[in-house]
């Protein structure tokens, strides 16, 4: 949603302005709760990370007759619990603005000056001055997966197999079942059987019928892997501690059993972020001169100046993302001199939403 300010002047402001020659200026000052009037407050952003997990999530669910699957189907092997699996397929990291509240400042628009309309997103971070900019619309995140719907085995089940008289006994009556469709199958394949049909379309059809009465009474023994594509998000705040050293940092932990857990889980494995800032920003020059010139452009509009890094996220075994992006907390904050937003000067302004630096001046 796009939030427009528009000052208009009153007419004791515009008679005002025709009766003094004095410049006008849009000041800025540091927000204050309670304080500060006659302004729109705004602020500028701070980098946070959007952790975009992608798994795999495979249920293994054990079969009713899975204590009888090596007597009569000769598979020793098959489960006999319920239990879960996670995979950790890919990861990425997208970087997000959001309001940083050390960096909170009320543009005041005086009878004068040529700045009447700001668009600010719906939490407040300035993109654009004198211009109509719309707020970026949400990241796109992959899609989840959902895992197929459990097979029943019992609906595959004959009368006479649910009319005996113990698990025992029903356990092998559905081996022999299994048996009869597996030879049923293969003549079919072989065009032995007595009703094999001409038609390769129907021919199809009974060979699928066949395969899913085969897996639903096979699953009674063997059980079922149940798999779905699991999408997990959280947003994480990076601790820059020195911007000229390695900011190393517990990310998270991914368990193999229960998949996303908290930091201070020791059954996860540990995921570490490291935010390392690539080169240096030039070091101020302390100069009177510069300096009482900067004291006069206090006014102006203040805006961020991000710098790049390296993110790299790891496990103990290897870097699984590496990948570089600005950082708002590894930059300064720079002033728009009011000059720009006087009447003999229409200024438009666009800032980039999530890192708070021009786009775009005009």
């Amino acid at each position: 949603m796009r939030k427009s300010f528009f000052a208009l002047c009153s007419l004791f402001l515009m008679l005002a302005a025709c009766a003094t020659n004095m410049s006008a200026q849009t000041e800025i000052e540091p927000f204050r709760p309670g304080a500060t009037l006659e302004g729109v407050n705004y602020f500028l952003p701070k980098t946070v990370f959007r952790v975009v997990l992608v798994a795999e999530k495979t249920v293994t669910l054990p079969g009713e007759f899975a204590p009888y699957a090596d007597r009569y189907l000769r598979q020793p092997d098959v489960p006999t619990a319920e239990s879960t699996q996670w995979t950790l397929k890919s990861l990425s990291l997208i970087p997000l603005g959001v309001p940083d509240s050390t960096k909170a400042y009320s543009l005041k628009v005086r009878s004068k000056t040529s700045a009447p309309l700001v668009s600010l997103t719906d939490d407040g971070l300035l993109i654009g001055i004198n211009t109509e900019v719309s707020p970026e619309p949400a990241p796109v995140l992959p899609a989840a997966v959902p895992a197929p719907k459990a097979v029943n085995g019992r609906d595959f089940m004959t009368h006479d197999i649910l009319s005996a008289g113990s698990t025992s006994k029903m356990a092998q009556l559905t081996a022999e079942e299994i048996y009869d469709i597996r030879d049923s199958r293969n003549a079919l394949v072989r065009g032995e059987a007595d009703n094999t049909p001409k038609d390769g379309a129907q021919l199809k059809i009974m060979l699928e019928n066949l395969d899913q009465q085969l897996y639903a009474l096979e699953s009674l023994f063997k059980g079922q892997q149940l798999t779905s594509t699991e999408v997990i998000t959280f947003d994480y705040e990076p601790v820059i501690t020195n911007p000229e050293a390695d900011n190393r940092q517990l990310l998270c932990r991914f368990s193999q059993r229960l998949g996303l857990v908290d930091a201070d889980d020791l059954s996860g494995e540990p995921l570490w972020l490291t935010v390392k800032a690539l080169g240096s920003l030039p070091q101020a020059v302390d100069d009177p001169a510069v300096a009482k010139k900067k004291a006069k452009m206090e006014q102006g509009v203040y805006v961020n100046q991000p710098q790049r890094a390296q993110v790299i996220i790891s496990d103990p075994r290897q870097a699984l993302l590496t990948t570089e992006m600005p950082i708002c907390q590894l930059g300064t904050t720079e002033v728009l001199s009011d000059a720009l937003f006087n009447k003999k000067m229409e200024t438009r302004v666009t800032l980039f939403q999530h890192t708070g630096s021009v786009k775009n001046i005009e």
